[in-house]
């Protein structure tokens, strides 16, 4: 990664969500263990409010670009959920969970399956990072509840 890129990706973590609406089928990438591209949020962070001036190093459109761009993943085919606000407190400063969602009619479980990574409903989730699991019901309460809307 260059810099730029190391610097967007040391503030912003992804999850990579798809869902069906005709099924209600929600499915979460998952990368090794944990849920969130390119790694799990480190040790020792803490949920916060969004700031009230957010950087642009923020930017979760310049993520949903570069996660599909590093991945090799048709950027047409992602979108990112705007309403989806969920912030860490960590040791060096606040870090940005976007979610970025498949619009593909169904999961794309091979292109994922050969980035090393497996789709997976919540509920084979069990296990996972108790931090994450918060992150991922947030996830569930927004697209589930919501309809799935964009």
């Amino acid at each position: 990664m260059s810099e730029s890129a190391d610097a967007l990706m040391a503030r912003n973590r992804a999850i990579l969500c798809h869902f069906d609406s005709y099924s209600t089928a929600l499915l979460f990438a998952r990368w090794g263990t944990t849920m969130l591209w390119p790694e799990a949020l480190p040790a020792g962070t803490s949920p916060m409010a969004a700031p009230d001036a957010i950087a642009p190093i923020y930017d979760g459109e310049a993520v949903r670009q570069h996660v599909a761009a590093t991945l090799g993943l048709n950027e047409k085919e992602i979108i990112h959920m705007d309403d989806y606000q969920q912030w860490v407190q960590a040791e060096d400063g606040p870090i940005r969970i976007q979610l970025l969602r498949f619009t593909t009619f169904e999961a794309p479980k091979a292109q994922i399956d050969a980035l090393g990574a497996v789709f997976k409903p919540i509920s084979e989730l069990r296990g996972s990072a108790m931090s994450e699991l918060v992150l991922l019901r947030e996830v569930f309460n927004l697209i589930v509840a919501g309809g799935g809307r964009a």
